[in-house]
């Protein structure tokens, strides 16, 4: 007996509730079929992008720096 005719057999035996369970779980499956897989990371390739973008930032807190001191100093009243 096929996959097929078994699926329809047991179908024939189920209740309205059940039917409507069964209706649910397919939908499921047929979502979860649309989902694609999360492509594996390349770490190396991260570690390097990582490290490129801390420079950047370093570059830009570094370049930003006397202006926020002298906002600091201005809110204390010191500059």
């Amino acid at each position: 007996m096929s996959s097929k005719e078994q699926v329809v057999q047991w179908l024939d035996t189920l209740s309205e509730a059940e039917l409507a369970e069964v209706v649910e779980f397919l939908a499921f499956l047929k979502f979860r079929a649309r989902l694609q897989p999360m492509p594996k990371l390349d770490e190396a390739q991260l570690a390097t992008l990582y490290q490129a973008c801390a420079e950047e930032d370093q570059t830009l807190a570094e370049a930003g720096m006397p202006e926020y001191m002298h906002g600091l100093c201005q809110e204390e009243g010191t500059g």
